[in-house]
């Protein structure tokens, strides 16, 4: 089972604890409920995730309205998907890479923002081994590098698909930060430059001395405006609640307001090239 999964198992049980206790068989709790009574086993045994009406008026109905608060907030607990990356990473980077075409190929509009490292629908061959080869190394996972490299450069067709809108966002310090030797970061650095010169993902460079309105405290990527991904050191975050979204959506915007792009994005570019060679 999914962690998402499993944690609907578990408010399943709790629902069932509460009607079992109100002395309700599922057909009893249904009719009142004005439910099919297929819904009743299907929360039951986490077959279907509940509204927070559906939860409120459970509570109501078994007489426990003092566990309302707790069922809705398990509820909001559903909408985080926490994954750590061992699990994530148990397939081979080929299939993690695998996941990330499918999710790609489903979205029409991808925003991303990176504060670290050049994300990886932007990267060179090179940079996304190096990338690569330091998660195996740090969570011991199989060592498919070159495949999950060759998956990782498929994933790149999406910032040439005009059904799709792609817009990057990079912090200057992810441009600065040694992921790989020198010679890699400088092909890395004039890849992005010519992303920018043929007018791909919408790239935008945020300078390290911009006065900013938000503060980039990390990297997110946003699918469709309706999920957010954040990937930590020790898991991979998944948001699907709005209220957890909306605060990415606004500072996507803010940081965009702030980016350099086209000629002004290069020449930063080109002078943090400059300085690697020195």
């Amino acid at each position: 089972m999914t962690d998402y999964q499993t944690a609907r198992a578990s408010l399943g049980v709790r629902l069932r604890e509460l009607r079992e206790e109100a002395g309700l068989s599922g057909r009893e709790l249904a009719a009142r409920a004005g439910w099919h009574p297929s819904k009743v086993s299907r929360l039951e045994r986490g077959n279907q995730t509940a509204a927070a009406a559906d939860l409120r008026r459970w509570a109501l109905l078994c007489g426990r309205q003092d566990t309302t608060e707790g069922l809705v907030a398990q509820l909001g607990a559903l909408e985080t998907h926490y994954t750590g990356w061992r699990r994530r990473l148990a397939a081979g980077n080929r299939a993690r890479q695998q996941n990330a075409v499918d999710l790609e190929n489903r979205t029409r509009t991808l925003h991303i923002f990176e504060s670290v490292c050049v994300p990886g629908l932007l990267q060179t061959p090179a940079y996304a081994r190096a990338m690569i080869g330091r998660a195996v190394e740090l969570y011991g996972t199989p060592a498919d590098i070159e495949e999950g490299v060759r998956k990782r450069m498929e994933r790149r067709a999406v910032l040439r698909d005009r059904g799709r809108e792609v817009r990057i966002l990079l912090w200057e310090p992810a441009l600065h930060t040694r992921h790989a030797p020198a010679q890699v970061q400088a092909e890395q650095l004039d890849h992005l430059a010519a992303c920018i010169r043929q007018g791909l993902g919408g790239i935008g460079v945020i300078p390290l001395g911009e006065v900013l309105a938000v503060s980039p405290m990390h990297g997110f990527w946003i699918y469709d405006d309706e999920r957010v991904i954040v990937e930590t050191i020790g898991a991979e975050l998944y948001l699907t609640d709005d209220d957890a979204v909306e605060p990415y959506r606004r500072t996507f915007a803010e940081l965009s307001a702030a980016a350099l792009r086209g000629p002004h994005a290069l020449r930063l570019i080109q002078a943090i090239g400059r300085d690697l060679s020195t």
